[in-house]
């Protein structure tokens, strides 16, 4: 405990300023301080009443200030306030009230939360480029919006929604705003074309990249009949090619070969249900709660051109690699039986069950040991088909190329798309948008089509982001800090706090 008096004689009176030195009387403060030597530390201060010396000033008695030490009526000193105050804003409410016990300037967590509710914030310089995207309150549910400096890297605003009149409003409360980067979606190009109608807005390279990787995947999602029949030309040509025989599959029960049969034809009678309501003018809002099913995967669906093939990679276990080569020699001398084999590894090092050698050894017995299984050959996915169809040919290995070879026979529309894909990634790539209007009119009638035709709507945006530097990379590393302070709270914050403790951390 510290006992502490004041040395002036005189005090100024905080209605009319009026300076005098007639006490009115004394009374004591008790003020919470830094600690000392980890010892929770009290200052005992004699404060003092004065009478106000001016007979017009409605106050007639006042406490002297001391705004250097203490705020009027708080019961902590202002170097502690501010201590417990970037604890709250570094930790939040409950975790920074046991770090402050911790470190003997106890509090308790609703008085921080209400310490970072109080706090003010000094307005950032006005911005001339500025970056917006959204962020998740609850992915796939509810989004708000968070707007950066991009010339400083920090975080101007956070909007506790995704809408175009909130943005519009935000943005005609600061004007000055030059470029505004954003992703493709329409309702921030709405806003800004609202809000700062003078100013170049600039679509992002990251996400333009990604539509075009999604419009790929799509296009090869409606040509799935197209990749099987390029697959078993490859198997067939490399049937005879002893150094890279593909992988025979891997033989399963009847009951889940059943299973999966019945599963594929369910798929297939909900597709054609699907296209039955979109004959009859319904749109993917009104079919999904018809049939049960997402709004987006009805989208999905229709895009694709059918219902999805769920084609699941052969299992492999890891822990038969090392013992592959002396399992096959053991089951070329006729050793079949599954325990022996176990016990015989389990000496040499195996970490395995007895399951996972019964189900080796009778994979085996229905299947010829393979070749080359160190190197087998495996019909793409369809994201990796869409990627491969938008590489470089020259770049791409013999395997590869033979694959690419029968699938652009059996469907010519993709070797199209992977030709537009590769120009449109060096448009976005490069600095140069000469050659943007005629990508839009060749891909028109392309797999391409309403990917082009969402870039005809946004030329201009599009046109920036191939001549301008800005994108919304800073906004997205921004992004991973207030998901980390989010969790920190885990998701049970409100707006208000959210926003001020990231606005402490910008």
């Amino acid at each position: 405990m510290l006992v502490a008096r004041p040395k002036a004689m005189e005090s100024r009176c905080p209605c009319c300023h009026c300076r005098t030195g007639r006490v009115h009387s004394h009374y004591m403060r008790r003020l919470a301080d830094l600690p000392w030597q980890g010892r929770v530390v009290e200052i005992r201060l004699h404060a003092r009443r004065f009478r106000c010396a001016d007979a017009q000033c409605p106050r007639r008695i006042f406490t002297e200030r001391h705004p250097e030490t203490v705020q009027p009526k708080a019961r902590r000193t202002v170097r502690l306030g501010e201590s417990q105050l970037a604890i709250g804003f570094a930790v939040g409410g409950a975790p920074g009230s046991r770090l402050s016990d911790k470190l003997a300037m106890p509090v308790s967590g609703d008085t921080l939360l209400r310490m970072i509710h109080a706090a003010s914030f000094e307005p950032p310089e006005a911005p001339r480029v500025v970056g917006i995207d959204d962020w998740a309150w609850r992915k796939g549910q509810r989004y708000g919006t968070i707007i950066c400096d991009l010339e400083r890297n920090r975080v101007l605003d956070l909007l506790p929604d995704r809408n175009a009149d909130t943005v519009a409003s935000w943005l005609e409360g600061h004007p000055g705003i030059e470029v505004i980067a954003r992703d493709r979606a329409g309702v921030y190009a709405e806003g800004a074309r609202r809000g700062a109608p003078d100013a170049t807005q600039v679509a992002d390279r990251w996400h333009l990249l990604q539509n075009l990787g999604e419009a790929l995947r799509l296009a090869v999602g409606r040509h799935r009949k197209a990749v099987s029949a390029a697959g078993k030309a490859m198997a067939s040509e490399m049937a005879g090619n002893d150094d890279a025989r593909p992988e025979p599959p891997v033989e399963t029960s009847p009951k889940l070969d059943c299973l999966r049969r019945s599963r594929r034809k369910q798929r297939s009678e909900l597709y054609a249900e699907i296209l039955d309501l979109r004959e009859a003018g319904r749109s993917p809002r009104q079919i999904a709660p018809r049939i049960g099913m997402n709004v987006r995967t009805v989208e999905r669906w229709l895009a694709a051109g059918g219902e999805p093939e769920h084609r699941r990679p052969p299992a492999r276990s890891v822990l038969m690699d090392p013992f592959r080569e002396y399992l096959e020699k053991c089951l070329q001398e006729g050793q079949r039986n599954g325990l022996q084999l176990w016990t015989e590894i389990k000496r040499r090092g195996f970490k395995g069950s007895r399951a996972t050698v019964y189900r080796w050894v009778a994979a085996r017995k229905a299947r010829p040991p393979l070749v080359a299984p160190q190197s087998p050959w495996r019909l793409p996915s369809r994201r990796n088909c869409a990627w491969l169809l938008s590489e470089d040919p020259t770049s791409l290995e013999a395997q590869t190329e033979r694959f690419l070879h029968h699938l652009h026979e059996n469907a010519p529309e993709l070797s199209i798309a992977g030709e537009l894909a590769r120009r449109f990634a060096a448009l976005i790539r490069g600095d140069d948008d000469a050659g943007l209007e005629q990508w839009i009119a060749d891909a028109t009638n392309s797999e391409l089509a309403s990917l082009a035709a969402g870039i005809g709507r946004d030329i201009e945006a599009v046109r920036a982001a191939i001549t301008q530097p800005w994108s919304t990379s800073p906004v997205e590393g921004q992004i991973n800090r207030l998901k980390t302070i989010k969790r920190q709270m885990y998701g049970r914050s409100g707006y208000p706090l959210l926003r001020s403790r990231l606005l402490a951390a910008a």
